[in-house]
């Protein structure tokens, strides 16, 4: 059923319901606005989230939620999606709300069980669904952000699917392991994709013309230390604490909540800061914010080339190695960055 035979509210009674995002950390944060429209509209529902091993970080302690399902799909991928199914059908989900466009995705959708079934027209199993909404892209005229799109799939099921930023919950101890009194900025200068990642060495000469007298806390997971470090002792700063694979998802979102700024790259941790409200500055290389993916916080800036070239954007994801082999979209002075 498409998304424009669904004009008005289902009276439904609405037990449990089961949303699905087995990507990426972005893509789960992305999609934390269903969960709370989803309680606001069926406080007594019971909300599960599967997600991918790894990002259950994300998602500890979070208050609307009864359980989080974990799909380990690095290790035995596909036995453990049959437990997976197994699982998921021994719960007799009313709903099974399905984010994902891939066919493993699709797999464990169409054999949940679930009374209605729910995702986007672009999986390739679709047509099994009970509903489907198309997931709409289009850098010249739809401007639609990701967490638009997501809540396109509740519309019919809540009072109203506005745009709400997405929410994770930081606990007091995570404030507390992140605690401190003077005045800091973060800098998370790294990407899984090398045409989404601001250059190591501009990030350098960014730190350099901060403020000395706010501390700079590098941000990233165990695999970015020592891109961090060597940061660190290429950078005349004085004051540069290398936090990278020391603090979990939630601590680095209560780090980011209380910074002077956030500088990000078109990654995760833009996201993070758009669940915690923090301010951030977000650097679009080879990607553009056209795609829905830019920043939610009330603090918000973009930073991105000014110059028009023809190859930006290059692809919805980033790449490796810049197709061109000139990395044009990165010549950002770093100056703008610092102040815009």
């Amino acid at each position: 059923m498409c998304s424009g035979c669904l004009n008005h509210i289902i009276i439904i009674t609405l037990n449990s319901i089961l949303i699905i995002q087995t990507a990426f950390i972005g893509d789960v944060i992305l999609a934390t606005p269903l969960i709370e429209k989803l309680h606001q509209n069926y406080p007594e529902a019971a909300i599960d989230f599967l997600l991918r091993k790894g990002n259950e970080g994300l998602l500890k302690g979070h208050p609307y939620l009864r359980n989080v399902l974990i799909w380990d799909k690095k290790k035995a991928k596909y036995s453990h999606l049959l437990a997976i199914v197994k699982s998921i059908r021994s719960e007799h989900y009313d709903y099974v709300i399905n984010l994902q466009r891939f066919l493993t995705t699709g797999i464990i959708t169409v054999f949940s069980g679930a009374d209605q079934t729910i995702g986007f027209s672009k999986n390739p199993l679709s047509f099994f669904f009970t509903r489907r909404f198309p997931h709409l892209i289009d850098t010249a005229n739809n401007k639609v952000h990701e967490v638009d799109r997501n809540l396109s799939l509740i519309r019919g099921l809540v009072d109203n699917t506005e745009q709400m930023r997405p929410q994770l919950y930081p606990r007091e101890e995570d404030f507390e392991k992140v605690k401190y009194d003077e005045d800091y900025v973060t800098i998370s200068p790294t990407s899984v994709w090398f045409t989404k990642q601001y250059p190591l060495e501009k990030w350098v000469e960014v730190i350099n013309i901060i403020n000395p007298n706010y501390t700079v806390c590098l941000l990233g997971g165990k695999a970015d230390a020592e891109a961090c470090e060597w940061i660190k002792s290429q950078s005349a700063h004085p004051r540069i604490m290398v936090m990278a694979g020391l603090l979990s998802f939630l601590a680095s979102a209560a780090l980011m909540k209380n910074a002077v700024m956030n500088y990000v790259n078109d990654s995760a941790p833009l996201h993070l800061a758009s669940a915690t409200n923090a301010p951030v500055t977000a650097i679009f290389c080879s990607t553009i914010p056209a795609f829905g993916f830019g920043p939610l916080s009330i603090n918000s800036r973009i930073v991105e080339t000014t110059e028009k070239l023809d190859c930006r954007p290059c692809g919805l994801h980033g790449y490796k190695a810049c197709p061109k082999k000139h990395f044009k979209c990165a010549d950002i002075p770093p100056e703008r960055i610092v102040n815009s």
